[in-house]
């Protein structure tokens, strides 16, 4: 009598384990966030800060948690189904593992992940865009990487609904170098132009406090670096064929993605994102007027002056617009 036994790697099998632990984790940070940002959108006391934009914001919240909770139950169901369900499957949890994408659940999960990276990267764009006042030189070329990373993407939904193992799919580094594509180029066009309003604030007014902007680069920054970094190990071990790291990253990538844009949502709704002393340089600007004493100037220098003031007046309220327009544009 001859007893079957399963091909097994136990590599991949506690990574898989592993890596539905650590995205039941990080879904845990990630509807925690959600649920604070959607308070804070909705109050009266936060949400003020950016009135004109909190409900459609509150709409992106939902959204993409209802879109992230399908892809998380899913991959967890199948996680059942591979110890529980169809443990006396051919090829044991090893097979179910390596060629989880016949089974429509996984689908589910991976084209719901999908569309919800559609919308985190859409509103990157927005607030690209925003900033850059919709000029072409940036809207263009971007537009064109969104768009062809949601040509990947679809592709890569065809090809696992084809029921290839999902290892095998040669597009997935393609499109997840995309994204990632498209987060360092708009953290380098945000930083540029935040830093650029800066110096042109500085050079308008003198005392200026460029503490709003020093907070904002490095928020941005802070919010890029953590899914960049994540996404680059994914990236390499799904080159270097290294299935068990794959897998680690594969089951809490989406998340993360949505941690980092919630973490900027949340900060600027509640306004965390500035510092008590920006608020009051804003409450009380510098004045242009100066007293001094009688001093006997002819009609032509008064006009003169009366003209550079104004013109520094100008200026001034122009640069204070700009920095008011970095309060809605971020998120």
């Amino acid at each position: 009598m001859s007893s079957y036994t399963p091909k097994t790697d136990l590599w991949i099998e506690r990574s898989r384990l592993a890596g539905m632990l650590l995205g039941c984790v990080s879904y845990g940070v990630f509807f925690l966030l959600t649920v604070q940002s959607s308070i804070a959108l909705v109050g009266p006391r936060h949400g003020g800060k950016i009135r004109g934009h909190r409900y459609a914001l509150l709409l992106y919240v939902i959204i993409t948690f209802v879109l992230r909770t399908i892809s998380v139950a899913a991959n967890a169901k199948y996680t059942e189904m591979i110890w529980i369900n169809l443990r006396d499957a051919p090829g044991g949890p090893l097979a179910l593992i390596e060629n989880e994408m016949p089974y429509r659940i996984n689908v589910l999960a991976l084209s719901s992940g999908h569309i919800g990276e559609w919308l985190m990267q859409a509103l990157l764009l927005h607030r690209c865009f925003a900033l850059w006042n919709w000029v072409k030189c940036v809207t263009i070329p971007m537009i064109t990487l969104f768009l062809a990373m949601i040509g990947l993407s679809i592709r890569i939904q065809m090809l696992a609904s084809s029921g290839i193992a999902f290892y095998d799919i040669d597009v997935e580094p393609a499109y997840l170098c995309t994204q990632v594509g498209l987060n360092v180029i708009y953290t380098i066009l945000v930083v540029y132009i935040l830093l650029d309003m800066r110096n042109k604030m500085k050079a308008v007014m003198a005392q200026y406090d460029s503490s709003l902007y020093d907070t904002i680069v490095l928020m941005v920054v802070e919010s890029a670096m953590g899914y960049s970094i994540f996404a680059i190990i994914f990236i390499v071990a799904f080159a270097l064929h290294l299935n068990g790291i794959t897998t680690l990253c594969f089951l809490s990538i989406g998340q993360v993605q949505g941690i980092s844009q919630l973490f900027i949502i949340l900060r600027v709704a509640t306004g965390r994102a500035y510092t008590h002393e920006y608020w009051l340089s804003r409450a009380a600007p510098p004045t242009a007027i100066a007293f001094s004493g009688t001093v006997d100037i002819t009609e032509e220098q008064t006009d003169e002056q009366g003209t550079r003031l104004e013109h520094n007046i100008v200026q001034t309220y122009s640069a204070s617009a700009k920095a008011a327009e970095v309060d809605v544009c971020i998120v």
